[in-house]
């Protein structure tokens, strides 16, 4: 495998080229490294090399590569348990999966008057999966209604995790939504694409793409099995 240095410029290539043809300025795309299941001595690598903001899905995982590689800008991007909201409110900069009312004033209840706002991002189940978490486009704007007006979060947009193998229109439909609601709620970021649907993403405006496996490389039985674990 190559040094994660050499993955993340080839990760920032890309993204490049994508936002070139898409007639955007690739400065306008965030690149999230996606560091779950794998160590803290792979974040460092990736630290080393610039990067600066990290995605977790399970708290317990991340708290400790977020003690572990201090300074860096830590986002919660897995479905979030009630249990967990203190620490995600305590300990993350960024909550991408809001998707009802009750987590979103548990969090802005539970974030320190001495911590910035905790940002957050509503999650859209564009694909309408049962099993997937996010409430549907159609119940989007209700609930950022009432995320906006919570005094500890700032409302910053959308996430979405289209079905593997989704055709354009899936993340266009995102688009339309963050688009229709972009003014009236200040949203400046729109949170899709990952490492085989990238370029997708980004053709649909998306303006921070979570990127694991083509930076970090595959993930080992041992980490499927920590993964099962660290919910």
């Amino acid at each position: 495998m190559r040094a994660i240095g050499d993955n993340l410029q080839a990760v920032l290539q890309r993204i490049a080229h994508a936002a070139r043809d898409a007639g955007r300025d690739p400065a306008g795309v965030t690149l999230l490294a996606v560091s779950k299941t794998h160590p803290a001595a792979l974040v460092e690598q990736a630290m080393a090399a610039g990067q600066r903001a990290f995605g977790e899905n399970y708290v317990q995982e991340a708290l400790e590569k977020i003690d572990a590689v201090p300074g860096l800008e830590w986002h919660l991007i897995g479905p979030l348990q009630s249990n967990k909201t203190r620490l995600a409110a305590e300990r993350f900069d960024w909550v991408h999966t809001v998707e009802s009312e009750k987590t979103a004033r548990r969090l802005s209840g539970q974030r320190s008057g001495n911590l910035p706002p905790l940002n957050v991002l509503i999650q859209v189940n564009v694909s309408g999966e049962a099993t997937k978490s996010g409430v549907a486009p159609a119940e989007v704007e209700p609930l950022a209604r009432a995320v906006s007006a919570l005094p500890r979060l700032k409302l910053r947009g959308l996430m979405a995790i289209p079905e593997p193998g989704a055709d354009r229109e899936r993340f266009h439909e995102v688009k339309v939504v963050f688009e229709k609601l972009r003014g009236k709620f200040g949203f400046d970021t729109l949170s899709m694409g990952m490492s085989d649907d990238m370029e997708t993403a980004i053709a649909e405006g998306s303006t921070m793409v979570r990127i694991g496996t083509a930076i970090f490389g595959q993930r080992g039985v041992g980490s499927r099995r920590q993964e099962r674990n660290a919910a």
